[in-house]
């Protein structure tokens, strides 16, 4: 079995109902469901809230939601794992079951993403998700103090050519694929054991300040004039 779990908690801060808004004609959480929908891989499409908002706008999309997450596991503080853990143990999932977290804020998340996942998360793959590379030499980067003064974080590359810089890369905030018992495990995600797959820089953002959603809008606009 296949299982999709998107986390989608009530009570975002700084961009205040989030999950819900509506981004580019939608609700952002249905761009996430509709990506699952259309990717033709899952047995089940399942969003975890703790808000009934959220669970309403879900089942709208065409995803279920069978159960409540407990408050305890809906928090600013809480991380994803125990959260897709939770919905594993909820659901009933075997060890062997594939699940699949997907963020509930990821506009730019394409069914053929998700397909790539699935079919790197072979023997001996513990996770597979997106990733991209930065847009500047992480190794050329500034430190601020409070007066404004930088310093280089790395001053032995100050005179090191970017073309001779090692390429550095970022999770792109989207999917990550596992096995229910990895899930359960809890183990790290960002190890030797998992599967970056790159994604072009112009189809990842992060959401979490206004100018963040506004910086989204504006990429997904382009995007979208741009495959018309």
């Amino acid at each position: 079995m296949r299982l999709a779990v998107i986390p989608a908690r009530g009570g975002s801060k700084r961009v205040p109902g989030k999950n819900v808004r509506r981004f580019a004609g939608r609700p952002m959480l249905a761009w996430s469901v509709k990506a699952a929908l259309e990717a033709g891989v899952f047995d089940r499409i399942v969003v975890s809230t703790e808000d009934e908002a959220i669970a309403d706008t879900a089942r709208a999309a065409g995803a279920e939601v069978p159960f409540r997450r407990p408050p305890e596991l809906a928090d600013d503080h809480t991380p994803t794992q125990p959260v897709i853990a939770h919905a594993i143990a909820a659901l009933g999932a075997a060890p062997q079951d594939r699940v699949c977290c997907i963020y509930a804020t990821a506009p730019f998340l394409r069914p053929e993403d998700l397909r790539r996942g699935d079919a790197a998360l072979t023997a001996g793959i513990a996770y597979t998700f997106a990733v991209t590379s930065f847009g500047f030499p992480i190794q050329r980067a500034l430190r601020r103090d409070a007066a404004g003064r930088v310093a280089m974080i790395a001053p032995e590359h100050a005179l090191t050519r970017s073309q001779d810089l090692e390429d550095a890369w970022h999770d792109a905030g989207q999917f990550y694929w596992a096995e229910a018992a990895t899930w359960a495990a809890a183990g790290p995600i960002f190890g030797p054991a998992s599967i970056g797959l790159p994604l072009p820089r112009h189809r990842v953002q992060d959401i979490d300040t206004e100018e963040d959603w506004r910086r989204a809008e504006l990429m997904h606009a382009a995007l979208t004039a741009s495959e018309a």
